[in-house]
């Protein structure tokens, strides 16, 4: 026999109570200890490495830092932003990672799909505020200002800034609404690692994330087609944006501009080539090739000397002033607006980013802190919003790139920042002609990744049916309808099929492995022997209320036998029995003699006595679930078979203790419950 151990009884109002008084006090050293965390780099900072660690951090910096200027100016086309914006989210964001993340790898800055998920909103505001969302008029000449920019769309809006009633224009008014959403997510992700509420990432599977960055990745690649083959539509919102956009771009294809289509499939060309290249022989490469950056050095030049713009009427990215424009705190008014909106992207933002950090800090063998890398994310948005930027995370290709160059710790991501921080100063104007075409290249191109998952779509249904249909309704509802109820249907159908998995569970009766004391499933194994008048049930899931009639109905079916029909019947001819011999008629109603009527009480022979149930999957049970073996004891007993439990967990054996399960002084509960399979059957043969 075994015996349960005792346990202390826990007082929780002395325990929260002595950690009220520890988070509450407050001396030298937890202070010093609270700036420490809060601020990682003071920890690892002055322990760094410099000779091991500085010709692997300069150098992936560099390298990070050269791919992201080509990728900033192209993902403000996502975000409906000028580029400038582009470029001071991507300092900000390395600058304030390297100072409160905990992992030494991940590249934190611009990411396509939270570009485009901000872009969503900002089209959405700059629409119902009356703005017209064609961005493709000729760029206004001058000193490329940002505070003149009323000129490139004729609409203004109201905006009361410090107490001053002012007139906003469209650029103004779209990097207003970016930079509330942005102050917004930060806000969520600063309380949720406050309320430590971290665990909101578990609900987010390995299939939903993929499904929704493939929806979202659909959603870019239609949104930029319009750039490649150079044809003005109307920017579509709201549900089912990518069948409209898709329906316009054919309607309006004779309107085509040959020099961007032909400078797109040249781009395209040079940029796969070199992608495919590079991941065939990058065992070799010591470094990734700057392609991006060629191809829009090169692009730019032939633009501006072969006047592109001005010939074609090709578009081009306009001027981009240099330096920074002094910071402004986020208007509340807008905030409110946003609010809802900048929920999920907070989530994806963190979820990205921390799935990433753990990712790579198991491959290189250190730990991070998922409470502070939310603060990290939180303040990466918080503090840039200041500063004319939007919401950031971690992205997976940039961070790929940043171990294969040699990158140690986040020293590489000061280096990426100060190579933006020279483009910021000096060299942004030089991208006056940079057509809108390449950058649309360089979108697309960067999705090959993400379109690739359509390939691994067999591989994944092989290995896990219920996962791939997770992964196209998340992909669907993503690219179809928008990504932010994408990602809401994907985490609800997900928990759906875990509920659904756990109402209709798998049930079996078991069978004896020949010359052993194990038991398997009869169905799946070949060879097992029937143990004579014992029938072994197993549910494989908890048993709860939303299971309970799977349950009864499964063992019903599976044992031949409904304990409750077969009592009624019982009943039914006792009840006719009866009156017929008080009228002292010999014959029943059947017109049979009562011997023949015996056998018409039980029309079929029970064959068994006692019933098995393996509890050995059965992971709790709720109130519901423990009245459910109640009844089945009940109801087997009045037939004269006994029912007996094996395998029970202990969660389960307290559950069926305080439901009354074993009666009031538990003196059956030996009688009832066996630890094994094998002890609950030779108990059954030896009390028949």
């Amino acid at each position: 026999l075994m015996e349960r151990k005792t346990h202390a009884k826990i007082n929780r109002k002395e325990v929260i109570l002595a950690k009220m008084r520890r988070s509450c006090s407050c001396t030298p050293q937890k202070l010093k200890n609270f700036v420490m965390d809060f601020f990682p780099v003071l920890r690892w900072l002055p322990k760094y490495r410099c000779k091991e660690y500085i010709w692997g951090d300069v150098m992936s910096g560099l390298v990070i830092g050269i791919i992201l200027v080509p990728q900033a100016i192209a993902y403000s086309l996502l975000a409906g932003l000028k580029p400038i914006y582009s470029l001071y989210t991507s300092f900000f964001a390395n600058i304030i990672y390297f100072l409160m993340g905990t992992s030494r790898h991940v590249s934190v800055g611009i990411f396509s799909l939270i570009s485009l998920m901000v872009g969503q909103v900002v089209d959405r505001e700059l629409l119902l505020a009356g703005f017209d969302l064609n961005d493709d008029v000729p760029p206004a000449l001058g000193d490329g200002s940002l505070q003149n920019d009323s000129l490139s769309n004729t609409t203004a809006f109201n905006l009361t800034i410090a107490g001053i009633n002012a007139k906003c224009g469209k650029e103004c008014y779209a990097i207003g609404i970016a930079t509330a959403l942005t102050f917004m997510a930060g806000v969520y992700q600063v309380l949720m690692g406050i309320f430590r509420l971290g665990f909101v990432s578990m609900y987010l599977s390995e299939s939903v994330l993929d499904g929704f960055a493939t929806g979202a990745s659909l959603t870019i690649l239609t949104a930029q087609v319009k750039y490649l083959i150079g044809i003005k539509i109307p920017r579509s919102q709201g549900h089912g944006m990518l069948v409209i956009t898709w329906i316009n771009i054919f309607r309006n294809i004779p309107q085509a501009n040959l020099c961007d289509v032909i400078t797109s499939a040249i781009c395209i060309v040079v940029l796969v080539t070199a992608k495919e290249l590079g991941d065939r022989y990058k065992h070799k490469l010591k470094f990734p090739l700057p392609t991006e950056l060629v191809v829009i050095v090169v692009a730019t030049l032939v633009s501006h000397y072969g006047k592109l713009n001005e010939v074609y009427a090709s578009s081009v990215s306009g001027a981009i002033p240099t330096g920074f424009i002094p910071p402004k705190v986020p208007e509340f008014s807008l905030m409110l607006r946003v609010a809802v909106d900048a929920l999920p992207l907070a989530i994806v933002s963190f979820v990205f980013t921390v799935s990433l950090s753990e990712m790579f800090a198991k491959k290189y063998a250190y730990t991070i802190q998922a409470n502070q890398e939310m603060f990290a994310v939180g303040f990466c948005n918080i503090i840039p919003s200041f500063f004319h930027s939007f919401a950031t995370s971690a992205a997976l290709a940039k961070t790929l790139v940043k171990t294969s160059t040699g990158c140690q710790t986040q020293i590489s991501g000061v280096i990426s920042a100060m190579v933006v921080l020279l483009v910021l100063l000096f060299l942004a104007p030089l991208f006056y002609s940079l057509q809108k075409c390449v950058l649309a290249c360089i979108i697309i191109v960067s999705l090959r990744g993400a379109l690739r998952k359509f390939r691994d779509v067999p591989a994944r249904y092989y290995v896990n049916k219920v996962d791939t249909l997770v992964w196209v309704v998340t992909m669907s509802s993503s690219a179809l309808v928008s990504t932010e109820v994408g990602l809401l249907v994907g985490i609800v159908f997900s928990m759906l099929c875990i509920i659904v998995r756990t109402q209709r569970p798998r049930t079996a009766l078991l069978g004896q492995i020949q010359d052993t004391s194990f038991y398997e499933d009869d169905l799946e194994y070949e060879n097992l022997s029937t143990v004579p008048k014992v029938k072994i049930f197993r549910f494989e899931a908890p048993l709860y209320y939303a299971n309970r009639n799977y349950f009864l109905k499964s063992l019903y079916r599976l044992t031949n036998l409904d304990p409750n029909l077969e009592a009624a019947r019982r009943k039914k001819y006792e009840k006719k029995e009866k009156q017929h011999l008080k009228k002292g008629n010999h014959r029943t109603a059947n017109g049979l003699g009562i011997g023949e009527t015996t056998l018409q009480l039980v029309p079929k022979q029970i064959d068994f006595q006692a019933l098995v149930v393996d509890c050995s999957s059965i992971s709790f049970l709720d109130t519901t679930g423990v009245n459910t073996l109640k009844e089945v004891l009940k109801d087997y007993k009045n037939l004269n078979i006994s029912v007996l439990l094996a395998c029970c967990n202990p969660s389960v054996i307290d559950s069926l203790k305080r439901g009354g399960y074993f009666g009031r002084d538990f003196g059956c509960m030996q009688e009832m419950l066996f630890y094994s399979i094998h002890n609950a059957v030779l108990f059954a043969k030896d009390h028949k």
